[in-house]
């Protein structure tokens, strides 16, 4: 069912304001968004409880809309993006439109693709916070639109700008499967591609057209048993546990790893866990091997004691040796490429464990 974008949209003042467009709010009907707690109340990643209770460091970055999607279907010939957020998130070593911007992917009918950015090209402050924009042309016909939201920035506003007299409508649908769950770093929030749909989760739910939800925490992905216990609750197709990096040495990793999957496990029999070790662009880099073979013993451990619904995966073999040092952006975080390597190691388990 099919909505004039003109009988939905919001009034809102815009500084500057010179645009065509007619927008509307996210949160309203028909749009769907994917991959965030509760967004009908505000743009976040867990409940604010189980986020004070992690840590402080989880606290701030569970704001970070890392996974958010909005899907929907449209035949404007553009889309324009507004939003408002308290900062612009700038760090020396990952391109803007992927910690805070918006990007757009189109669905040809069989995956969703690459079309353009949708934000930053303009940005203006407004009080306390910033508002940002951008459009982007599509062309005539009906769309099937995903945007992704930033990746390390908070967004308390989103507006959606069509053009007067188009119709909008629901999106395409992800298959009926429950989200796919990843947990873990900086990586694993997506540090650092250049925009958000090349982060690997990301790249797996467009390849798979799955749902996921994604709860990497930079520096802050420490398995505290509050976090464990959140994740455990969730209804999730796969778990894939992938927090070598913040784990702060060994000895943290070894006193962590095991209660963490045995939480999972003992509240979710059935469910496919992954095993995913530091992805190592550096081969000489120090400890790789112990924290590697800490991770592959609850792996055995768990065989061990009868799970057969356990995997391993080695970050040592995600990237061709011939590439490895093309794959990271500074020794510890992948560029697009060593997610798009990332995207094939990780999202190869979870096709086979799906049958997809």
């Amino acid at each position: 069912m099919f909505i004039k974008i003109d009988d939905i949209k919001d009034e809102i003042c815009f500084q500057n304001d010179s645009t065509d467009a007619v927008f509307s709010d996210i949160r309203k009907e028909p749009f769907d968004i994917y991959g965030l707690y509760e967004p009908e109340k505000s743009y976040r990643r867990l409940p604010e409880d189980v986020a004070k209770s992690t840590s402080e460091g989880v606290a701030i970055l569970a704001k970070h809309t890392a996974g958010g999607r909005l899907r929907f279907t449209t035949d404007s010939p553009f889309i324009e993006i507004r939003y408002k957020s308290p900062g612009v998130g700038l760090m020396f070593h990952m391109a803007l439109s992927g910690s805070s911007g918006f990007d757009l992917y189109l669905n040809n009918g069989v995956k969703d693709t690459f079309e353009g950015l949708l934000s930053n090209s303009s940005i203006c402050q407004c009080k306390e916070d910033y508002y940002c924009w951008g459009r982007h042309i599509i062309g005539e016909g009906l769309h099937s639109v995903t945007v992704h939201f930033p990746l390390y920035n908070e967004v308390s506003e989103v507006y959606v700008g069509l053009k007067p007299g188009s119709c909008v409508g629901h999106g395409a649908k992800y298959r009926n499967i429950s989200p796919v769950v990843y947990y873990g770093s900086s990586i694993t929030q997506g540090g650092c591609c250049s925009k958000p749909g090349n982060s690997y989760e990301n790249i797996i739910s467009a390849k798979m057209n799955i749902d996921h939800i994604n709860l990497g925490f930079s520096g802050n992905g420490k398995a505290e048993e509050a976090i464990c216990r959140y994740i455990a609750s969730l209804n999730m197709s796969v778990f894939v546990m992938d927090y070598d990096h913040n784990a702060p040495d060994p000895e943290y990793l070894e006193k962590t790893h095991y209660p963490f999957y045995r939480i999972v496990r003992d509240a979710k029999p059935d469910l496919p866990i992954i095993f995913v070790t530091r992805p190592v662009f550096n081969l000489n880099e120090p400890k790789v091997k112990e924290r590697r073979d800490i991770i592959y013993k609850t792996y055995s451990r768990a065989l061990s004691e009868g799970d057969r619904n356990v995997y391993f995966i080695d970050g040592k073999y995600m990237f061709p040796n011939r590439y490895r040092d093309a794959c990271s952006v500074d020794g510890v975080h992948p560029n697009d490429l060593g997610f798009c390597f990332m995207a094939e190691s990780i999202g190869s388990v979870i096709e086979r464990i799906l049958s997809l």
